[in-house]
């Protein structure tokens, strides 16, 4: 059986309070791509797509919203992740409601002909009174965190200074009683030689000028309705080292140009069109848009310290195939609430990148890449884009996280480098306790750098190949909460490089040519709703062991032999365990040599219906088996027989697959017990090779 050797997931239950195993979970999901190269489905993929990423629209205006490419005209719902923001109906019109930020999703599920498919954009909603000027006092709402110095609320400003720029003037100020602040045209500097903790107001329109800005004590920059550009560099500097708030007011722009040469000053760095020395918290209830055009490789917003969004501004950064990445906070990057839509094109740029963690707790966020592999000198090795790139861990608790990449070697998420851990001796464990993640990658592997999902961890080897031998490997991903859909044409969809354990939560992970999910060491499922799908390799796949405990897993395997549904490393001394407590229902065989302590059968149910499992005494649990698929292994506690046809009418699971209240009727069938290994239905002679979901 193939082995990907590569592979390493080590998970740690962190103090997280991971026990929250019930979250909504996105209806559908994307199936295999029809030009698969290893496994080929029969199912078109209906490729819906919206004309635009990211959108931004005024109350009481006529907006002339995107439109929704929908080829094959296949069913459509639609959805909007902010209803106090804007609807959508069931023919695709948008009514807005009121300012703030919104995720319109455009969603189809699989039949016979089609696989489920899905795509979004962020629109982004301002009325007028988000440009009313600022009313001058010098003290802000909370901002969501009141117990946190990252709240501004909790800082107390001694006055303002206010800068308007000009396009046929020099820039004016007010405010500056301190002498702090000197104009050359629209290049404005200031000064804080005092220490006063300030507040710098910038306003109106330069297409030639900056601000920059020097300081020992903590600020806040209002960007109040400001369009600043500038062509040789930063339109924002700020040099101070200490905490700087960005409030958002109206709509803003910061841009730099093609030519911008970012020549340094005095060794001072700027290695963005907004860069700080120091942590960047971002708050307001306004627009920031931030273009990033430079041929040098620098990045929309760049922090020496931390970047923080907090509530509630709609912060928009487009990094071009020429600039660098997105946003990078290099102590690490934290979204509580706002909205941050981020689009990069370079090669090998991030779209959020820091050089410790990221951490999601709230708001809506979208990060899309188009970027492929360079070669990096300064690692001597090919590198490919990640839409977050965390060198120690990722963490998600809350909001919704949408990544899109459809470069060539791209990922969407990459935590755990080897470099981190080699400096500080260890990584510390990814975890996903809430919130909704919806992840997309297109890439084919190129110069050996493929291709994933989520990539967690890192490994080494001595030699190549499939007999190469792991000699040392780091990264643990918990999942313990949430809604995660992943899609990965052709690379793995979640690949961990240690142990990857499921405790709670809804996950639903395809792959059109490799595993679905895949890890170095142990994969553990205890709790939650676990979906993987494969058409070109194994659904499940461990170089450890694999131990089904408890939840509810489907895992289904249309390549045929060798590969199978569940996966352990045998070769290797390691095994698959069905323990008491776990509901299975597998489709393409089981690793050989399996253990199990609960009965395990053979079912023959109805393809794309419902079908239940039941215990003599009541319902355990209904499952919708994929279309073309009806003879599937199945076991759960107790398990006596199979019902085919039933009807549920509780909350469906884990992308619609699975139910466990509300369910009745239907039409008993036997049971056969299962014995087989790689050879079970559809993995061998007596199952077939029909096509994928």
């Amino acid at each position: 059986m193939k082995k990907i050797a590569l592979i390493l997931i080590s998970i740690m239950v962190a103090a997280t309070g991971c026990e929250q195993d019930d979250f909504p979970f996105s209806p559908d999901f994307p199936g295999g791509s029809p030009d698969n190269e290893q496994g080929v489905s029969n199912l078109k993929d209906p490729a819906l797509a919206w004309s635009a990423d990211s959108f931004e629209a005024t109350m009481g205006s006529g907006n002339s919203f995107p439109t929704l490419t929908n080829t094959y005209n296949v069913a459509v719902t639609y959805e909007s992740s902010q209803t106090d923001v804007a609807t959508i109906s069931s023919s695709g019109a948008i009514t807005l409601l009121g300012s703030g930020s919104t995720l319109i999703s455009a969603k189809s599920a699989s039949d016979n002909t089609y696989s489920a498919s899905s795509a979004s954009y962020m629109l982004t909603v301002l009325n007028a009174s988000d440009s009313e000027p600022y009313d001058g006092s010098l003290s802000f709402e909370s901002t969501g965190d009141p117990e946190s110095d990252d709240d501004i609320s909790t800082t107390t400003f001694k006055g303002k200074i206010t800068i308007t720029y000009s396009q046929t003037e020099d820039a004016t100020v007010k405010g500056d009683s301190y002498g702090y602040v000197s104009i050359d045209g629209n290049k404005v500097t200031v000064n804080n030689t005092g220490g006063e903790v300030l507040i710098y107001e910038l306003t109106g329109t330069t297409d030639n000028g900056f601000f920059k800005v020097y300081g020992s004590k903590k600020q806040a920059i209002l960007l109040n309705g400001a369009s600043i550009t500038n062509p040789d560099g930063a339109a924002i500097n700020n040099q101070c080292k200490k905490r700087t708030f960005v409030v958002v007011k109206g709509t803003n722009t910061l841009s730099d140009s093609a030519s911008a040469s970012y020549t340094k000053e005095n060794d001072e760095d700027h290695k963005a069109v907004f860069f700080s020395e120091s942590q960047l918290i971002f708050s307001g209830s306004g627009l920031l848009t931030v273009n990033a055009l430079n041929a040098q490789g620098k990045a929309g917003i760049s922090s020496d310290d931390y970047i923080r969004m907090m509530k509630s501004p709609t912060v928009k950064v487009n990094a071009g195939s020429t600039a660098g990445n997105g946003l990078k906070g290099k102590d690490y990057v934290q979204l509580s609430d706002g909205t941050l839509v981020v689009s990069i094109a370079a090669d090998m740029a991030k779209g959020i990148s820091t050089d410790d963690y990221v951490l999601v707790e709230g708001g809506t966020h979208m990060v899309s890449s188009t970027g492929g592999v360079a070669y990096d000198d300064e690692d001597a090795e090919y590198t490919g884009t990640s839409c977050i790139k965390a060198d120690n861990y990722f963490a998600m608790t809350g909001g919704t996280l949408t990544l899109k990449n459809t470069g060539d070697g791209g990922k969407g998420i990459r935590a755990g480098s080897y470099d981190f851990d080699e400096t500080n001796h260890t990584l510390s464990d990814s975890y996903i306790t809430g919130g909704t993640l919806d992840i997309t990658v297109t890439g084919r592997e190129v110069n050996d750098v493929s291709a994933k999902g989520v990539k967690i961890g890192w490994v080494t080897k001595d030699g190549t190949g499939d007999n190469a031998k792991v000699t040392g490997n780091a990264g643990k991903l918990l999942v313990c909460g949430g809604s995660i859909t992943v899609n990965s044409t052709y690379g793995e969809g979640l690949e961990v490089k240690g142990d990857l354990t499921f405790d709670g939560g809804e996950t639903r992970v395809s792959s059109s040519s490799e595993d679905a999910i895949n890890c170095q060491g142990d994969l553990t499922v205890n709790k939650g709703f676990v979906y993987a799908f494969s058409s070109g390799n194994d659904a499940m796949d461990s170089n450890g062991n694999t131990s089904l405990n408890g939840g509810y897993v489907m895992a289904i395997c249309t390549r045929g032999a060798p590969e199978v549904a569940i996966d352990a490393n045998t070769e290797g001394g390691k095994k698959l365990y069905i323990n008491s407590g776990a509901t299975l229902v597998a489709y393409g065989g089981l690793e050989n040599g399996y253990s199990a302590s609960q009965s395990v059968f053979s079912m023959n149910g109805t393809a794309g219906t419902w079908n239940a499992l039941h215990d003599g005494k009541s319902f355990i649990a209904a499952f919708k088996a994929p279309s073309n698929i009806s003879n599937v292994i199945v076991s759960a506690p107790s398990l006596s027989s199979g019902y085919t046809g039933v009807s549920v009418s509780g909350e469906a699971k884990c992308g619609g697959v699975w139910a466990v209240d509300g369910i009745s009727g239907g039409s008993s069938v036997t049971l056969s017990n299962y014995t087989g290994g790689a050879g079970g239905p559809g993995g061998g002679p007596g199952g077939g090779r029909p096509g994928g979901w």
